[in-house]
């Protein structure tokens, strides 16, 4: 059950214009879940990309990539249920081959095609089945289909997430709507996760590759579920161009952080609601490190804590083991680290001062935070003035049945 995370509701959703989506069912899914989605951009829209750090990154990336250095993208074609990772040149051969056979329905470039997959690695993709579905999924595109694109791109997700916003850029209405997926497999390093934002502005390429960017490092960049990086992660930005705004030019203008500001709260929006569906997810907790050297620092120590499978099991039994906390501190490698000035707290509640239990600290204060469902965890390091923020929940029993079974 996710932590705090409601349904969304179709209306919920704002048609962006330019952007046509469709969903299909092609049978990679058992018991005819919906697998297959194409998102359109109309022509001149512009798409900014990142994609995982992982060595082994899967063939879709490997190709998009390409086909984003080529020529100007038109279609998102993603599949789920199917990873097509660790899958070698036949891999990139169904991805390339995939493409071939959209572009042939919608009389388009092969390289205009991005394809994205996510599901079991190391099984070969479909290729015939997803041909036998394409003639639908061309067929149905429609720019109300935000709701059911959501949904199509889900595996292990219990609930689907997507967001929509509108501002007002120089008196212009501008909409943004995003969705993405996730649930394990989750510590995106760009980012198993996929988010798709497009956007009716009118942006210039280098703005909107900034925008992605630093929207990107402050959301999926700050989450783990469980620290495993996946080989397909991706998020793309779309700006179609058809709002009726001057195009941003510069990001320091009013206009382009008024635009900013919308994509990256979308952007964290979906990242958390990636956190409170994680797998078994019973918990939704932030973590953040103050008064560090610096901020890879915090977030070294940050991400120690949160990667903790001692700790997320103590969340998970909502257990005030503070010991685990401290320990995981201790180990997080800060060079000419001074223990005597660590401060901890758990929300309000100071468990931990001058690097030892708190005075007037007690069990039952403890316990009132961890029998939340939503907790923050504070470290101060006394060390300089940077600080950081990442997101996590805790492991449960749920957490190892889902991935023990994931493949029966």
């Amino acid at each position: 059950m996710a932590v705090n995370l409601p349904a969304i509701q179709a209306e919920q959703l704002l048609a962006v214009d330019g952007i046509r989506l469709a969903t299909a069912s092609a049978g990679i899914k058992v018991n005819g879940q919906t697998d297959l989605v194409l998102i359109e951009m109309a022509q001149g829209s512009r798409v900014a990309a990142v994609y995982t750090q992982n060595a082994f990154c899967a063939s879709p990336v490997t190709i998009a990539k390409q086909h984003q250095q080529t020529t100007a993208p038109r279609y998102c074609l993603i599949n789920s249920g199917n990873a097509n990772a660790g899958t070698g040149q036949q891999g990139d051969e169904a991805a390339i081959r995939c493409c071939e056979l959209l572009a042939q329905q919608v009389n388009g470039k092969t390289e205009s095609v991005l394809p994205f997959s996510t599901g079991v690695i190391g099984q070969p993709l479909p290729v015939e089945k997803i041909q036998a579905a394409l003639p639908d999924l061309a067929s149905g595109l429609s720019a109300d289909n935000w709701f059911d694109a959501a949904h199509g791109i889900m595996t292990t997700d219990t609930l689907a997430k997507a967001v929509s916003k509108q501002v007002t850029i120089e008196g212009k209405q501008v909409t943004i709507t995003g969705m993405s997926k996730g649930s394990g497999m989750i510590r995106p390093d760009m980012a198993t996760m996929l988010g798709y934002i497009a956007t009716d502005a009118k942006v210039s390429q280098p703005v909107l590759d900034k925008m992605l960017k630093q929207a990107v490092e402050q959301s999926f960049n700050r989450i783990t579920v469980d620290g495993d990086t996946s080989t397909n992660d991706a998020c793309i930005l779309i700006a179609t161009a058809k709002a009726d705004n001057a195009e941003i030019t510069a990001f320091d203008k009013a206009s382009a952080q008024t635009l900013y500001q919308a994509i990256a709260e979308i952007s964290r929006q979906l990242a958390h609601a990636i956190i409170r569906d994680g797998e078994g997810a019973t918990k939704f907790v932030e973590i953040t490190v103050e008064q560090g050297q610096n901020m890879v620092e915090c977030r070294q120590v940050a991400y120690t804590v949160a990667h903790s499978p001692l700790i997320k099991t103590a969340l998970f039994a909502s257990d005030p083991n503070w010991g685990r906390i401290l320990a995981a501190v201790g180990r997080s490698g800060l060079q000419d680290f001074d223990l005597s000035k660590v401060t901890i707290y758990l929300d309000n509640v100071c468990i931990i001062k001058g690097g030892q239990p708190a005075s007037g600290y007690t069990e039952a204060q403890g316990q009132s935070v961890m029998d939340n469902s939503e907790i923050t965890i504070k470290v101060v390091l006394e060390r300089g003035q940077a600080n950081d923020t990442v997101w996590t929940c805790d492991f449960s029993y749920d957490y190892v049945k889902i991935n023990a079974e994931y493949r029966s």
